[in-house]
């Protein structure tokens, strides 16, 4: 480059410049440098020669202006491996309740942008972030944004498999509240989405890979060290108990005659409904209590189902598949609202099973029991001196587990779209024989029930137009 050029200005505005160039020309080295020459070039021939201080004040006011250009999304700056001039990523967040609101402070992240169909929440949330931070009622033109890197979607389940679709084809990254969404069908859709826009996408929900796995004691990469050494033979059963530690939640029900009531001034009711079937409003339905329909969500199981069963997937080897059957213990639920049930059993193709025992009889159930030993909570054993045998064998392979690395690198976080959908599928092969009163058979290959046409009407969901996915 001529050095006449560079020697308009300090090597910081020089560098800085670079960088925006960048920002601003991402299609090839050619035309950057191309832009660069012309930018140095035009300021060069712009500078007045006859004033001693105008060269001075041309650069501290350069300096100024690009000062605030202080966050810039990772995109844009030219690919793999560079990161915006703040070192973070920028995050928009759909939906700001309770579950929205506790969710801004993240690791390499910065929230740039806000939407709630409520307008309280709308006001609460905003008042907890900077003044900048961009607020929106429709999602739909929050996702355009070019400044966002990151829509995080922390809002009822049957809104989950649309707006994951519409922003991975608007080419963001996605992190997905539990469960992953509302349906199979949903999920699948989310998949090819994610994958056909070439984005990352983390399910929150994080007890495969760190914190300590309920009853258990421990993480979950003992255990799956555990599973994979054969120690406990093979198949296996996983009983999901309060006994062994996890609360199924049954106050997640629904009530069965609702009466109409006036929709709040600061609630848009018709856009928190969006694709689900009307219905009168009553306060029962929306915010905190949700989880209790069908319309929405699926109560406890729906809850903390994708909590409790991921991790299970995950050290059972069965990433890549599902269940073949499920068998239903449970009084026969309303068509509106959820209710409770006593026993979901859940069976492999290899005889593994998985038990959700909702009445909790057995006190004494092993977590895991197989046909050489049995696992307790807070990883006691049958199998004498468990640790020092188990510590012969290899730990798990490691994972991506922070997802502003996954953004960077373009490399999967540990749950992502696929083994995510496994796991909600489970979760939604449940709540469809609950629905049905009844036991039903699951093709893992096709993704759909064997024979139960009144099922597989259920994989995916009638939306209320205009919306669909």
């Amino acid at each position: 480059m001529r050095k006449e050029i560079i020697d308009v200005l300090p090597i910081q505005l020089f560098l800085t410049i670079i960088k925006l160039q960048i920002c601003f020309e991402p299609h090839g080295l050619t035309t950057r440098k191309s832009l660069f020459l012309n930018i140095l070039t035009k300021m060069k021939t712009k500078e007045p020669q006859k004033q001693p201080n105008s060269r001075r004040d041309f650069i501290k006011k350069t300096a100024i202006g690009l000062a605030t250009f202080t966050i810039v999304p990772r995109y844009v700056l030219g690919g793999q491996g560079y990161l915006a001039p703040s070192d973070k990523l920028t995050k928009a967040v759909i939906g700001v309740g309770g579950m929205g609101r506790g969710h801004f402070e993240y690791e390499g992240t910065q929230v740039v942008a806000i939407c709630d169909v409520d307008q309280n929440h709308l006001k609460q949330a905003a008042a907890m972030l900077d003044k900048g931070v961009k607020t929106f009622s429709d999602y739909r033109e929050l996702i355009r944004l070019p400044e966002v890197d990151i829509v995080h979607i922390a809002t009822p389940p049957h809104w989950h498999g649309i707006m994951a679709v519409d922003a991975a084809n608007a080419g963001k990254d996605i992190w997905c509240e539990k469960p992953m969404t509302h349906t199979i069908g949903e999920g699948k859709r989310v998949v090819e989405a994610v994958k056909q826009n070439g984005r990352m996408f983390r399910l929150n929900t994080w007890f495969r890979f760190k914190d300590t796995f309920y009853g258990m004691g421990t993480t979950v990469k003992p255990i799956k060290k555990l599973v994979d050494s054969g120690m406990l033979g093979w198949p296996l059963k996983v009983t999901v108990s309060k006994h062994t530690g996890y609360d199924w939640k049954f106050y997640w029900v629904g009530k069965d005659h609702l009466e109409p009531q006036p929709v709040p001034p600061e609630l848009d009711y018709n856009a928190w409904l969006g694709p689900a079937p009307y219905k009168p409003y009553n306060a029962h339905r929306v915010h905190q209590t949700f989880r209790g329909y069908w319309d929405y969500d699926g109560g406890g199981l729906s809850d903390m189902g994708q909590h409790y069963i991921d991790p299970i997937q995950y050290f059972l080897g069965k990433d890549d598949t599902n269940p073949v059957s499920v068998e239903v213990d449970a009084p026969q639920q309303h068509t509106d609202a959820v209710g409770i049930w006593r026993r979901i059993t859940y069976t492999y193709a290899d005889g593994c099973q998985i038990i959700l025992d909702g009445e909790g009889k057995d006190a004494n159930v092993p977590y895991i029991e197989g046909p050489k030993g049995k696992l307790y909570p807070g990883f006691k054993s049958d199998i004498p001196d468990l640790e020092r045998k188990l510590a012969q064998f290899p730990d798990p392979d490691p994972e991506i587990v922070e997802f502003s690395e996954s953004v960077r690198t373009r490399k999967k976080f540990a749950l992502n779209e696929e083994n995510g959908h496994r796991s909600c599928n489970i979760v939604n092969i449940g709540l469809a024989a609950l629905r049905l009163g009844r036991s039903l058979k699951f093709d893992p290959v096709k993704q759909e029930f064997i024979d139960d046409e009144a099922a597989n009407r259920l994989i995916n969901s009638v939306m209320r137009a205009p919306f669909s996915i």
